[in-house]
């Protein structure tokens, strides 16, 4: 019990790095003596000191003899944008470190534990390993995936819609329950959507917060999928390209003049060669892993949403559901796609949280 509640300490420090440190994982460090917690730390911003690194020097002065560090992830054993914290750790004088997972990197998976065993620094594994799984999922879908940990947002009306059959959706949820939408978009690293709904909603898919009113810096690529490169001209995304980074993504055959325009009006175009649809989204989720996005934000429609619960690429969703019913058999459905044949293939949601936001039912979770 012990462990626990200083490793509880630590991830609760940890989570505070949330929209700042990506790629990185967010990481939490307390240091103990006499069961009392003397420093700690957390890794706060990508390029900054490390969580261990940041305890030890709220601890400068202290004679840490003996001590105990608790840390949510195993210490580096390499070079990266700062020196190993293994290194740091061997001239501290502390006896034991507890950790609650091990960094799945293949440049330290172990072999920073295996160092301070070396140096006689007694080392505790696994205290709270599920809670810390959980807290860096998307940093481990980085790296033992090799792309982005994929959230999708929906607004829907109570009989399961998108929009009616003329393609009309604005709005289904409520003004509070966009807020949510904005502080969501603002940690992410990429937005993604479909031509079929730039052209049906002419979005922006930029985060409409004051400087007061946000909680993270990340300004997300907008990324549209569009296989013929048809995203109009005078659309929001287009028009708006040269403020906010703008990818569109399209298949082989796309005619070469009408990119020369979509670039000159500041996107950036993404061909890629494979002629299945599926096939293409694969490999962008592999180049936007190459390009270090950890968290992509998907608001798209039912054909993309279809795509990516067939592929079992949905981690997370957030899904406002409106008390409105508009009925139709050619509105918009949430998920388009095969889906499942039977019930009991259905995906559920682990701990679902479900909470009222104004008129409006909010449920958010990760897929089991």
């Amino acid at each position: 019990m012990e462990h626990e509640r200083f490793m509880q300490e630590a991830l609760r420090l940890a989570k505070q790095g949330e929209g700042f440190v990506e790629p990185n994982p967010m990481v939490g460090c307390v240091i103990v003596q006499n069961q009392q917690i003397i420093a700690q730390g957390f890794h706060s911003q990508f390029g900054k000191a490390h969580a261990e690194i940041e305890a030890l020097r709220n601890a400068a002065g202290t004679d840490l003899t003996g001590a105990t560090l608790y840390v949510t992830l195993e210490p580096c054993s390499h070079h990266g944008k700062t020196p190993p914290c293994t290194d740091a750790l061997l001239r501290t004088g502390i006896r034991r470190i507890v950790t609650a997972m091990r960094d799945p990197n293949p440049k330290v998976n172990g072999q920073g534990l295996q160092i301070l065993r070396n140096a006689g620094i007694e080392v505790i594994e696994d205290v709270l390993k599920d809670e810390a799984e959980r807290l860096n999922a998307p940093y481990l879908t980085l790296v033992q995936k090799q792309r982005p940990f994929i959230i999708c947002k929906w607004s829907m009306t109570l009989d399961g819609k998108l929009a009616t059959r003329t393609q009309h959706s604005a709005w289904i949820s409520n003004g509070d329950s966009r807020q949510i939408v904005q502080h969501l978009r603002s940690r992410m690293d990429a937005v993604m959507t479909g031509s079929g709904t730039v052209q049906s909603d002419n979005p922006l898919l930029t985060v409409r917060l004051s400087d007061a009113e946000r909680q993270y810096p990340r300004r997300p690529l907008r990324i549209i999928l569009d296989s013929n490169a048809f995203v109009p001209l005078n659309s929001r995304l287009v028009q708006t390209a040269g403020q906010y980074k703008t990818l569109i993504v399209t298949g082989p055959d796309v005619n070469s003049e009408r990119c020369k325009d979509l670039q000159q009006a500041g996107c950036e175009l993404l061909r890629l060669k494979q002629d299945n649809p599926q096939n293409r989204l694969s490999a962008l989720l592999a180049e936007l892993g190459r390009r270090q996005i950890t968290n992509l934000l998907v608001e798209g429609g039912g054909k993309l949403f279809g795509s990516l619960f067939d592929l079992g690429l949905i981690d997370e969703v957030h899904a406002f559901i409106a008390p409105k019913l508009i009925g139709g058999e050619k509105a918009v459905p949430v998920f388009g796609g095969s889906g499942v044949a039977k019930l009991p293939l259905a995906a559920v949601l682990k701990s679902p949280v479900i909470q009222t936001v104004g008129s409006d039912v909010y449920v958010r979770g990760r897929l089991k």
